[in-house]
């Protein structure tokens, strides 16, 4: 009983599709929806851009100056230790290749 339920609810919405597709607007329609087009882009391109402004202006206000040193200190010296370990792992690589003791 149950393919019977799907198989009218697949034959009703064949038909609904059929329907649908039946029904094209002439081409002058689709010329006068092209400006509501444009003006729906505009106005989310506008939308866009104002929450766009908002989150750097909120940024702004809430970047911390503490925070932002705290963070380049600890930048520098993982930098300087990361390159202090390359800097022995790249001697011992050479002596290991040219087989000095």
């Amino acid at each position: 009983m149950g393919t019977r339920y799907l198989l009218a609810l697949f034959l009703v919405l064949l038909a609904l599709a059929f329907e649908v597709q039946g029904t094209h607007e002439p081409q002058e329609d689709e010329a006068a929806s092209t400006p509501l087009l444009t003006k729906m882009q505009e106005s989310l391109l506008s939308y866009w851009d104002s929450a766009k402004t908002a989150a750097k202006d909120l940024y702004k206000k809430t970047s911390l100056t503490t925070v932002d040193e705290k963070i380049r200190d600890m930048y520098s010296k993982s930098t300087a230790a990361v390159s202090t370990y390359a800097e022995i792992l790249t001697d011992q690589f050479l002596s290991l290749l040219k087989g000095d003791s």
